[in-house]
């Protein structure tokens, strides 16, 4: 097993890390409480983690079979990515009251969040074989 070849999975879960220790201190530190979300910060940054690796195995499936399609690659599997994202976030859209619009925020700022991740490693990735 090639270490090397998964370093964008490695960089990915040390960023998540990070981001999630973050997370937690802002709302600690803004005494915003999630109990009443319907999806906990646990369960999203879980859902977004696996989603953000099937990306990334997906990624680098497509570099060793062909380099060029790497591009097109990332922009379909997002795009199939953000409509699962829309699918989960429904329910939450749906809702009203003062903690929604927090949890709406939180799961949109999640999603860039994660969109950034990736496209940071896909760039990398790219950038590996120039």
């Amino acid at each position: 097993m090639n270490l090397k070849n998964y370093k964008p999975l490695i960089n990915l879960a040390l960023l998540v890390a990070v981001a999630y220790i973050l997370h937690k201190i802002i709302f600690y530190s803004f005494n915003i409480d999630d109990t009443a979300f319907h999806y906990s910060i646990e369960v999203l940054y879980l859902l977004f983690s696996v989603l953000s690796v099937i990306v990334l195995a997906v990624l680098l499936k497509v570099k060793e079979q062909s380099f060029d399609n790497i591009g097109m690659s990332f922009l379909l599997s997002t795009s199939i990515k953000m409509v699962v994202c829309y699918l989960i976030l429904r329910p939450v859209l749906q809702a009203s009251g003062q903690n929604s619009s927090i949890e709406k925020r939180n799961f949109f700022a999640m999603f860039i969040l994660f969109l950034a991740m990736e496209t940071i490693l896909t760039i990398r990735i790219l950038n590996k074989n120039q």
